[in-house]
């Protein structure tokens, strides 16, 4: 299993996407759809028209890779949003993935050491 750092930054791709897409359509969506460039480091999330079938497209050192969840039951829970794109951090992504659907969540203020 994969396993971004906290800091990752991850992007949700809103449009249903044809699962059979590998490497090069995947790598085509981001640089055309998400305006992103796909060998920085980041994730990309991309969901089936179904909600059934997701694919993580993320570059390591070595090279590209998918990391690929299909359903048995139930749907991935997610809003479309007005742009081809939404932000995720890795706590969102964990929830995608197990399903969780949080509708309402508050951040309490933390101490941060200021530099």
């Amino acid at each position: 299993m994969f396993t971004p750092t906290h800091n990752t930054r991850i992007w949700l791709y809103t449009q249903p996407t044809d699962m059979r897409k590998s490497f090069k359509g995947l790598i085509g969506l981001v640089r055309t759809k998400l305006k992103e460039v796909p060998s920085s480091g980041q994730y990309f999330v991309f969901i089936n028209r179904r909600k059934t079938h997701m694919k993580i497209l993320y570059f390591e050192s070595s090279g590209y890779c998918i990391w690929m969840k299909r359903l048995e039951q139930g749907q991935f829970n997610f809003k479309l949003s007005g742009s081809d794109k939404q932000s995720l951090d890795t706590t969102r992504l964990q929830w995608l993935i197990e399903g969780i659907d949080v509708q309402k969540f508050r951040q309490f203020k933390r101490y941060t050491h200021a530099h």
